[in-house]
């Protein structure tokens, strides 16, 4: 697939975005889907002034979502070195002990 122009609606705007595949296509559709369905429940469950105020939050949970998930990765990450060392030493036991 070639370059592509896509449409998408956020708080009643268009934006525009160029993709490269059906796939990039597919993700910023789901995306902006998903934004359009969380400014909606912020308005059905909060007071706000204007979209901008639905946005920010919006924004707020995703950047806390981000890191939620960057830390929990972050710590697997930490498990796998050391299990790897783990596995390093218990190789290295073996070897010895033949």
């Amino acid at each position: 697939m070639r370059d592509q122009l896509i449409s998408v609606i956020i708080a009643e705007r268009p934006y525009r975005l160029t993709v490269s595949s059906e796939e990039e296509e597919e993700t910023f559709r789901k995306a902006a889907k998903l934004v359009e369905e969380k400014m909606k429940s912020y308005a059905s469950n909060y007071a706000f002034r204007d979209k901008q105020d639905l946005l920010a939050m919006v924004n707020l949970q995703f950047a806390v979502e981000f890191l939620r998930l960057h830390n929990t990765l972050q710590g697997q990450n930490v498990i796998k070195e050391q299990l790897k060392e783990v596995d390093n030493l218990l190789d290295h036991s073996l070897t010895e002990n033949s």
